[in-house]
């Protein structure tokens, strides 16, 4: 299974959905929160090309996006294909 990230705040709702579509299809993730970590945040911004919102999601070092992002791959049907490589 592929490594996942997330970048998140405890007070976003784009945060909980794409965790909640996550964990519904078994994935395992590591999630930084900015908001406990802000340190993080600078790290956060430089890996997803400037982009400053929440969540910022990587599957295998590779930068997906945002919640859109994830839904849209879920409904295309490329999100299995990243998680499987």
């Amino acid at each position: 299974m592929a490594r996942v990230e997330i970048y998140t705040k405890m007070t976003c709702g784009f945060c909980h959905a794409a965790k909640r579509l996550l964990k519904a299809k078994g994935v395992s993730f590591e999630e930084t929160d900015i908001l406990l970590k802000p340190k993080k945040r600078p790290e956060m911004i430089q890996r997803a090309n400037g982009r400053s919102t929440v969540p910022q999601i990587f599957i295998d070092g590779k930068h997906v996006g945002g919640f859109d992002d994830l839904a849209a791959a879920e409904s295309n049907g490329k999100l299995d294909k990243m998680l499987a490589a």
